[in-house]
């Protein structure tokens, strides 16, 4: 039986558009080793799932058949943090602003 990995793996080249002979080369496997990878022959090690992960923009758990979103977890919790780190940047700079100008009115006053 196909792993959900292997099912994945092949999926994902084929919506890509992709020969296998080009993926391999890409990942730099041999194109038999990922044919055994796309049909269950064998189990890749983790930095291959890695580069795969990246290969094709999706999470670990996407390609593992742990999840069905897709998109990875951390990069959008990244991206939130991003946000919201800048919104706070933008706070302090405008409180700054703020104190600024009551210390100079406190002092014309």
């Amino acid at each position: 039986m196909k792993s959900s990995f292997a099912k994945r793996l092949s999926r994902l080249r084929r919506e890509a558009g992709y020969n296998q002979r080009q993926v391999a080369s890409d990942l730099g496997i041999s194109q038999a080793l990922l044919s055994h990878y796309e049909n269950g022959a064998r189990e890749p090690k983790l930095d291959f799932v890695i580069k795969a992960c990246d290969y094709y923009s999706v999470s670990a758990d996407y390609i593992l058949g742990r999840s069905s979103d897709r998109g990875s977890v951390a990069s959008e919790i990244r991206e939130t943090l991003s946000g919201i780190i800048g919104e706070l940047h933008n706070a302090k700079q405008t409180e700054n602003i703020l104190i600024d100008k009551l210390r100079k009115l406190a002092k014309d006053e």
